[in-house]
């Protein structure tokens, strides 16, 4: 019975050393990045499109809406809608499709073409 005991106590205090080792195995992922598209351009696109009207978007006019979620520090988010990776391929996924990404989320399909959206992506990754 002692040994049974001592076997348990050693596998038990084991536990938390192989739970946090793995936690730490995985490298982060890299920050996401547009490097095409212009920012200028995809601020500009911004106020056109009126994403304002729903999110609230640092460094454009009157987008201070509160449907979606604040596009602040987007740069440094690890997830798009919670449901992709964020990088500027699914960014620009997202942006030119919503329904397509997550069927009856809340953000309308726009009409929003591709460089369109990449030029909006390239504004969103300068807001980290």
């Amino acid at each position: 019975m002692n040994g049974c005991r001592w076997m348990l106590a050693v596998v038990l205090a084991a536990l938390p050393v192989v739970a946090v080792a793995g936690c730490s195995s995985a490298p982060p992922p890299p920050p996401p990045e547009s490097r095409a598209g212009r920012p200028d351009r995809g601020a500009m696109l911004i106020a056109q499109y009126g994403c304002g009207s729903c999110h609230t978007v640092p460094g454009i006019d009157r987008a201070d809406g509160l449907v979606g979620p604040p596009l602040t520090r987007f740069g440094a988010r690890s997830y798009i809608a919670g449901e992709l990776p964020n990088n500027a391929d699914n960014l620009q996924r997202w942006i030119t499709d919503p329904q397509a990404v997550e069927p009856g989320t809340a953000m309308p399909k726009l009409g929003v073409s591709a460089i369109d959206a990449q030029d909006i992506a390239a504004y969103l990754y300068t807001l980290d």
